[in-house]
């Protein structure tokens, strides 16, 4: 029978998690009693470095159930990293693993799809989004904006698909095989090439906390994304230099014709507004370069990409003084 592992990487979700371990309990539950799933199946909880009580609660619901699980990260390494870090670590005690977030805006009951999609064969099951109705105005052009943009210079992705997905064992294990810093899972998923489906689902809206993606961060994970998976970019710039060149050109010829048929006047309009452009193209130009250099150097340092500060994948007893303080808390 399937063994299911669902990761849900965690960033100070104090106020959510203890409803969403409920939740997911119960899912395993009825997953189990549908006989969809074995009573092996976990529950992966992974504190991203988070500043409020989420190891705490974390801990606790290990302590209390045994198929809840937990990682603690050393520090904030970032949602993309904290995913990564709970999919490697389930791959061992599971065929396949369900990642989600902890604020229960992706309908959880489409886990239940999901595994029957893996029971027919596939190994990557995407749950994309019916509609973005809940979202703003802003967030929701953003979103498909981007989505269009990467679409059009060839990167992959799956249309209003976040990070909720089912991998198989073996998608897992060719997913661990990529070793760039720069993450971007929503990307590099699709490249694994194994028989995919996708099952659609409508978002809800989030009954506790905040969003951990606001509008700048969105902003800047969207234009990381766009940089670590395709060249157009800087490819782009090239070509705007190259047409300003071509202006340029042109504009000298006419302002030479205008010399040499007398009709020149001075002004510095034209001036000022050639220089603003072409300053201006410069340094778009060398941030661009500048962002794929610090890539550059960010793989090359092979820094890890995530520590772990404590693994309850096998039971709580390897942080045995903490166990001890959280038991008399919980008695």
């Amino acid at each position: 029978m399937t063994v299911l592992a669902i990761v849900v990487p965690c960033y100070n979700e104090e106020e959510m998690l203890p409803e969403t371990i409920e939740q997911l309990r119960a899912l395993r539950q009825q997953l189990i009693d549908e006989q969809l799933i074995s009573s092996e199946s976990k529950i992966v909880f992974v504190d991203d470095g988070s500043r409020d009580r989420t190891w705490t609660i974390i801990y606790k619901a290990c302590l209390r159930y045994e198929e809840i699980k937990g990682i603690k990260l050393a520090g904030n390494a970032g949602h993309q990293h904290a995913l990564l870090a709970g999919i490697i670590a389930a791959k061992q005690m599971a065929h396949c693993v369900v990642t989600m977030d902890a604020d229960l805006q992706d309908d959880i009951y489409v886990v239940r799809e999901f595994v029957r999609k893996f029971q027919e064969g596939y190994d990557i099951v995407y749950g994309v989004r019916k509609k973005r109705d809940v979202d703003s105005y802003m967030k929701r052009w953003t979103a498909e904006t981007f989505y269009r943009i990467m679409n059009r210079i060839g990167v992959k992705l799956i249309y209003n698909h976040a990070d909720y997905r089912l991998m198989s064992r073996r998608a897992v294990e060719a997913l661990a095989q990529f070793r760039e810093v720069n993450l971007f899972l929503r990307g590099v998923v699709p490249l694994l090439g194994f028989p995919s489906t996708t099952v659609y689902y409508d978002r809800k809206e989030r009954k506790a906390g905040v969003t951990k993606y606001p509008f700048m961060k969105m902003i800047r994970f969207a234009f990381d994304g766009l940089t670590s998976f395709s060249m157009m970019p800087i490819r782009f710039v090239s070509l705007l230099g190259f047409c300003s060149f071509v202006v340029s050109v042109l504009f000298a010829l006419y302002v030479l014709f205008l010399k040499m048929t007398g009709h020149t006047q001075t002004g510095w309009t034209s001036l000022i507004m050639s220089i603003w452009l072409v300053g201006g193209l410069q340094l778009m130009a060398i941030g661009l370069v500048g962002e794929y250099i610090g890539k550059v150097y960010q793989e090359a340092k092979q820094r890890p990409r995530y520590i772990v500060d404590v693994d309850l994948l096998n039971g709580p007893m390897i942080a045995r003084h903490e166990r001890e303080k959280l038991a008399e808390e919980i008695s």
